[in-house]
């Protein structure tokens, strides 16, 4: 019986399993196991204690499922058959894998039928000696990393496993994955970790693990008919996407630029619109003021040669009315000269006092006048009787300024008769009333334009600019 000191292993990287040739060695042979090992120690067919890496003295103490087996001898003598199996559970990178045929796969979004084939590499390492060992090496002397999916000489133990998981799976995860069969390059990766997954649920029953599976390589049919037409159809709707996009993009720029012109535009009439009130302002307030200073000086005159505006107006119109030919319309009513004096466009007021100025200038007529003047003094309080000699059917509306309005209400803005005076508009910075000039006889203030509506929607507008949209009057 030979007396083995020391058990161990240091040989071929590529080797799985490894069976060390010394068998029935006697209690106290050292075994030594390196970091990237692991050692079963079998006795009389029976797998029972694991080492991990160490140096350990085989004896009862340390394989204590031994102790269920055997008795000793007395003086250490070997009575029982010992193995010791070494396993490697370093990871074997780059184990190459490949379909061996084509696989069928139906695109649903073209309704084509094309075969692909896959091909890569993988990492395989042993998690589990003791299955490993059990269900694959048995009583062999060595499982090689040729024997996992073999060699050109012989078929591998795993090659039918790993072949069968990637045809059987791959068309069905592409399908589910709604991957397009052109782009399948960019999911590789996808691909590979759900076909890992896979094949290490069977593995994982052998004792081994693939910590990595890689899909390097699809395989397509560039010259298949129906893989020409999927290319082709792919091509033509990437290029209508793209025409769309192009288009949708012009049109959102070209909708822009006509928005950003429409907003410079308007901008600009609005600065145009506001610079020309402003100017036509400062030129009804120069014209208000000379008008206005004009006025004083006239003022300052007449007050000089001892009459006033009233007086004047007065003489002005009785001279008037003596150039006109006035004369008396005796008891006929208010035919005639009195007629005449009202055609003259001078206020009621102003009338009045002609009547009493030129009393001794007018005496021919001066019977008559006197019941015009009544009526005269009855239109200025705004009450004209129906017997009166004087009778005006002409009047002056003051919200829209429409002049000569026979009809009750104003033709243009509809305001009625009452709201309105029948002799000129009334100033609104002094009260004057009764003024048929453009300007205020006392302080010179323009005459106010009537409100208009713009067509925007604006109502009521006093300027001659319109404060919404900087649409000018009249437009």
């Amino acid at each position: 019986m030979e007396l083995i000191s020391v058990l161990k292993y240091e040989g071929s990287s590529d080797v799985f399993v490894y069976k060390h040739p010394s068998q029935d060695f006697n209690l106290g042979t050292q075994l030594i196991v390196h970091e990237t090992q692991q050692a079963l120690f079998f006795c009389d067919g029976h797998a029972l204690d694991l080492f991990e890496a160490g140096r350990y003295t085989l004896e009862t103490q340390n394989i204590p499922l031994l102790r269920d087996l055997i008795k000793l001898g007395t003086g250490g003598e070997n009575v029982f058959h010992s193995e010791v199996y070494f396993i490697n559970i370093a990871t074997m990178m780059g184990i190459k894998w490949g379909t061996d045929s084509k696989v069928r796969l139906f695109d649903p979004a073209s309704g084509l039928y094309i075969e692909i084939g896959a091909s890569g590499n993988f990492n395989l390492r042993v998690n589990d000696a003791r299955k490993l060992i059990l269900k694959i090496v048995g009583t062999a002397d060595a499982l090689m990393q040729g024997d996992i999916l073999g060699t050109a000489a012989a078929a591998g133990k795993f090659r039918a496993l790993v072949m069968n998981k990637v045809k059987a799976n791959l068309s069905r995860i592409i399908k589910e994955q709604n991957i397009n069969i052109l782009e399948i390059d960019s999911y590789m990766d996808v691909l590979s970790e759900r076909l890992q997954a896979v094949i290490n649920e069977t593995l994982g029953e052998y004792g081994l693990i693939m910590p990595e599976f890689y899909i390097t390589n699809i395989l397509t049919p560039d010259d298949d008919p129906n893989f020409i037409r999927l290319k082709q159809q792919f091509a033509d709707k990437t290029l209508k996407v793209r025409e769309e996009e192009i288009r949708r993009a012009e049109a959102e720029a070209a909708q822009s630029r006509k928005l950003l012109e429409a907003q410079t535009n308007a901008q600009l009439k609005t600065v145009a619109a506001t610079g020309e009130a402003e100017a036509l302002k400062i030129k009804a307030q120069a014209e208000a003021e000379a008008y206005k200073m004009q006025a004083y000086a006239e003022a300052e005159e007449m007050k000089a040669k001892g009459y006033t505006y009233q007086q004047e107006t007065a003489r002005q119109v009785g001279l008037e009315a003596m150039q006109n030919g006035i004369t008396g319309g005796g008891s006929g009513g208010s035919g005639g000269g009195i007629g005449d004096i009202a055609g003259l466009g001078v206020t009621l007021g102003a009338m009045g006092g002609v009547i009493n100025m030129t009393k001794d200038a007018l005496n021919p007529i001066m019977d008559n006048s006197k019941q015009v003047g009544e009526g005269f003094g009855n239109v200025v309080a705004g009450n004209i009787p129906q017997n009166s000699t004087f009778q005006s059917n002409k009047w002056v509306c003051l919200k829209c300024g429409k002049a000569d309005i026979t009809s009750n209400f104003c033709p243009d803005c509809g305001a009625p008769k009452a709201e309105s005076s029948a002799f000129g508009w009334t100033c609104p910075s002094c009260g004057k009333a009764g003024i048929i000039t453009n300007f205020c006889p006392d302080c010179g203030q323009k005459r106010p334009d009537p409100a208009w509506d713009c067509t925007c929607g604006q109502k009521g507008i006093t300027s001659n600019f319109c404060p919404n949209c900087g649409k000018k009057r009249g437009e």
